[in-house]
């Protein structure tokens, strides 16, 4: 399909960053025609972002098969799902001087950008449900990680009645009704994981490992890798740097030379956008090249890389993929 987007994406996409965003789109729509697979992974602030928008139908017409992000990710979807309304944009972001930031401190608005998140309605009242689910699981002796405690929470229907968004914009929405796989390494280091911590200092949670861990984390992701690369070769289709793109890349060297295992196939696809410039020992800004001297890719994995604003790139690229 060739909807209104796509065709003004194509007869003006021509070139430089514009170009490989469409020759990036044009391979994961092959990648996926020749029965691959996809994972995503999403760093920065993606979710408050409301990638959602697009990135929801992704999951749901089966364009992606496993999400890594950071737990602000995780968390911000949810935030978006259940306080939309009480959020506040502060296009003039650039302006705002040292006491205006703290006047937003004052009223508990978290501002990320030109976005700024309420504690009150979005971050204690998913508090409130995990905290819930915490406790009754770290009391039976069950241990589950961050993104099954969300699954559960929205499995149970107990935060609908604060929903302010369709929840069809929600990825990690979309992602549980098709129980997606999702890998979440340092998730300590995230809001909900900041609450799981305190509440552990309290004694409210007696079993840290109540949340299962992120080596756990990288356990059951070498398990999906080798059992989904056996029947289908995987991409990776990576959303701004840091800790979201690092660990699950890593899985295919740890696997061949922590694991000698052979005959496992490496990422058959690699796209990443990016606005960090090529640079000295930045793994953000590494060129994709680099990563065949680390086993991750091969020398005729499709390769692409767009330095540009995800923002904008990420959802252009699934309206193509989508064919809207």
């Amino acid at each position: 399909m060739n909807g209104a987007v796509t065709q003004f994406i194509r007869h003006h996409f021509r070139h430089f960053n514009a170009a490989a965003l469409v020759d990036a789109a044009d391979a994961y729509n092959a990648h996926l025609a020749n029965g691959g697979k996809m994972m995503i992974t999403l760093a920065g602030a993606m979710s408050t972002a409301e990638l959602g928008l697009s990135l929801a139908e992704m999951i749901r017409q089966d364009k992606v098969h496993a999400i890594s992000c950071t737990g602000a990710n995780l968390e911000e979807d949810i935030f978006n799902l259940i306080a939309h309304n009480f959020y506040e944009r502060v296009p003039h972001y650039r302006d705002l001087s040292p006491h205006d930031e703290q006047a937003l401190l004052e009223r508990h608005m978290n501002r990320v950008t030109d976005t700024c998140i309420p504690e009150e309605e979005a971050m204690r009242r998913l508090e409130k449900a995990l905290l819930a689910e915490w406790m009754n699981a770290d009391r039976t002796g069950e241990r589950y990680f961050p993104h099954e405690f969300i699954y559960r929470i929205l499995r149970s229907g107990q935060l609908a009645q604060y929903y302010q968004i369709d929840p069809r914009d929600s990825w990690v929405y979309a992602a549980m009704e098709r129980n997606l796989p999702i890998y979440v390494p340092g998730w300590e280091d995230s809001t909900t994981g900041n609450m799981y911590a305190a509440h552990c200092i309290t004694g409210e949670i007696k079993n840290v490992h109540t949340v299962r861990t992120g080596i756990e984390y990288m356990i059951d992701l070498a398990d999906w890798y080798i059992r989904t690369s056996a029947e289908a070769s995987i991409g990776f289709f990576q959303i701004g740097g840091g800790i979201a793109g690092d660990f699950p890349i890593c899985v295919v060297p740890m696997l061949h030379q922590d694991l000698g295992r052979e005959g496992v196939p490496v990422w058959g696809y690699f796209c990443q956008i990016s606005d960090s410039t090529t640079s000295y020992g930045s793994y953000s800004g590494a060129v994709p090249n680099e990563k065949i001297t680390w086993g991750k890719l091969a020398v005729n994995t499709p390769k692409f890389i767009i330095e540009s604003d995800a923002t904008i790139v990420a959802p252009l690229i699934f309206a193509m993929v989508l064919g809207w």
